[in-house]
């Protein structure tokens, strides 16, 4: 039973409270064995100045007579990255079968001292990961591309959670210095970013994956007149979703300069990545088969001339010492094809509903003995505030039948469709429970959620935010705004005045009450922020927090006022709709750049030129 005035994030797998409290003094040690695990001592240190007013030097050696936390690497642990916490006796022990595994013994530490401050709970604690590789992938390419101070403030929250992996999700942010005019103005992350970031995530146990999209996807690279003799459909193709001509963005698959192109970016973007992993995704090449690889995927199958460029890629992904990663939404529908995947590639099985098939896919790959990872989402995306009911949902499900069939990994996704509108604490939820879930699933399944994310993601002790977050999320839920992997809110704010009856459609479909589901959202969203002026951040950010969901539920009863306006229940004109709308975009490009790099906004913010259209056109 866990104590009742502790609260961990991920919840150990166990923990035995005995009875009394350890009175921590001034003027201790910290005691390593030597040099090796001076960041994991460093991270302690910190973790007692910022929570209990304590400043305790390290020493290396043993027999110190002012010990106060002993900190060592023990091979009878036999857990990798396992740990055991010891508070009683005066001392804290922590004891890991690695490094990884004494960090992340400092880390349940923090969250203890973040609660007890001078005064800890005398315990045991023995705890080890589900997963070997428990990782968030970052859509850095639509349209975000974060600060580098963004991402570290991030990353170093995720390694507090015993994250391991992350993944920078890339289309063209990176600067190639051999293709220039690609991100010329998307403001890139540069080779000595990346290897900077290389190193930090390394001394906080998170192996740094590279993520290079290299087929589907390339619309950034195709639209250009140097890269466009490369696209399967070079003049366009119609999209299956859209239905209409859409630009190309998928490469041919049979032409070898296609592979000629993506070894090249390999041979560059590779050696910035201590990992021994590469993601070339492959995932949704839309057009394949439709002009220049018709009559070969006529001739031999869409799963086969699929298979055929992917293991051309793999051949090239070897040749630089590396393990493949490939996500499973193309091979998956040819399960006739799945056992001919090499055995050394890594199977990315992805799906971001609560009802996703993970058993069956799972399966799949498990019987035929290729490795894979479950890589559910933090259901962010195309929502501005998130889906709380659905991601608690997709997460459980991932893990339950991750762990069940033996994923070697978990990978929580956080995409930027459609113009990366979400504000990034949307996804705290999502980050927090992944990392929960693929840690231990034993002991978080029934986590106390809104409290966790309250006090380890917003370092609000009252609970305020956590619950904020988890009810705005759950938004989406108010009758015609639901919709898979995303939510019809956001939707109204980029859909056209042409387009605006396909929309009400879809509206009606969900339930929908004409304007009375919007004044329902409304009040929804009203009483969700009535205590955001209450909440209690100790985060440096805490006001940009703050600012960001008030921006967040603006742009949310926008959205409801845009719909009362189409079915002819008006709350305002639509020369006023138009001034808060300028306003809310001159906060949005102000809350854009606070977070993150010029690049990529204006492609953003041109998306609510689909509304402000509508509203002059009815001037």
């Amino acid at each position: 039973m866990a104590h009742q005035s502790s609260l961990l994030l991920p919840v150990p797998r166990e923990i035995n409270y005995t009875s009394g409290v350890v009175a921590l003094a001034e003027k201790r040690l910290i005691v390593i064995p030597d040099s090796s695990l001076l960041f994991e001592a460093q991270a302690a240190q910190d973790a007692l100045v910022d929570c209990a007013g304590l400043h305790w030097q390290i020493v290396a050696g043993k027999d110190f007579k002012d010990s106060g936390l002993l900190l060592s690497i023990d091979s009878t642990i036999d857990h990798a990255e396992g740990y055991n916490l010891t508070i009683g006796n005066n001392k804290i022990y922590i004891r890991g079968a690695d490094a990884a595994g004494v960090f992340y013994g400092v880390c349940t530490l923090r969250q203890l001292l973040q609660q007890h401050e001078q005064a800890l709970p005398s315990l045991v604690i023995n705890d080890w990961p589900d997963f070997p590789a428990r990782g968030v992938m970052l859509d850095v390419s639509r349209d975000k591309v974060p600060k580098m101070e963004t991402l570290y403030n991030l990353i170093d929250r995720l390694a507090s959670w015993k994250t391991n992996q992350v993944q920078l999700y890339m289309e063209h942010t990176f600067a190639y210095q051999n293709h220039p005019i690609v991100w010329a103005n998307s403001s890139p992350f540069t080779a000595q970013e990346i290897m900077e970031l290389d190193v930090f995530c390394h001394q906080r146990h998170i192996q740094l994956v590279p993520n290079q999209n290299s087929l589907g996807h390339m619309e950034r690279w195709l639209k250009f007149d140097e890269y466009r003799d490369l696209a399967e459909c070079p003049d366009g193709f119609t999209h299956h979703w859209f239905g209409k001509n859409a630009p190309p963005s998928s490469l041919n698959p049979l032409d070898p300069r296609s592979i000629e192109l993506m070894a090249s970016l390999y041979d560059e973007l590779l050696p910035n990545f201590t990992s021994d992993i590469l993601n070339v995704g492959g995932d949704e090449p839309w057009e394949m088969g439709q002009c220049r690889s018709k009559e070969e995927m006529e001739r031999i199958g869409e799963g086969r001339l699929y298979l055929n460029y992917i293991l051309k890629l793999y051949e090239e992904v070897k040749k630089r010492g590396k393990t493949m990663m490939l996500w499973d939404d193309i091979i998956i529908k040819y399960t006739e094809l799945v056992p001919e995947l090499p055995k050394d590639l890594v199977a990315m099985v992805w799906g971001y509903e609560a009802n996703h098939p993970f058993e069956e896919r799972c399966k799949t790959f498990a019987s035929v003995k290729v490795p894979f990872y479950v890589c559910p989402g933090t259901s962010s995306w195309n929502t501005i505030v998130g889906r709380t009911e659905n991601v608690i949902g997709n997460l459980r499900n991932a893990a339950i039948n991750g762990l069940k069939y033996g994923a070697i990994g978990f990978l929580n996704t956080d995409w930027g469709d459609n113009g990366h509108w979400q504000i990034l604490p949307a996804s705290y939820i999502g980050f927090a429970y992944g990392a929960a879930l693929s840690w231990a699933q034993s002991t978080n399944l029934e986590i106390d959620l809104p409290s966790v994310v309250s006090l380890f993601a917003f370092d609000d002790a009252s609970g305020t935010m956590g619950n904020l977050a988890f009810e705005l999320g759950n938004i989406y839920r108010v009758p015609g705004h639901a919709r898979p992997n995303g939510h019809m809110l956001p939707d109204l704010l980029r859909t056209t005045t042409e387009n605006i009856d396909k929309w009400k459609e879809r509206y009606h479909e969900q339930g929908g009450e004409d304007a009375e589901s919007f004044r329902i959202a409304i009040q929804a969203i009203d009483k969700a922020m009535e205590t955001i002026g209450s909440a209690n951040m100790r985060r440096p950010d805490a006001e940009i927090i703050r600012s960001e969901y008030e921006l967040a539920a603006d742009l949310l009863r926008h959205a409801c006022e845009r719909g009362m306006m189409i079915f002819d229940e008006p709350s305002k004109s639509p020369a006023e709709l138009a001034r808060d709308l300028d306003d809310i975009i001159g906060r949005y490009q102000e809350s854009w750049m606070t977070r993150n790099r010029p690049g990529g906004f204006k492609e953003s913010v041109a998306r609510f030129d689909a509304t402000m259209n509508a509203y002059k056109g009815t001037e």
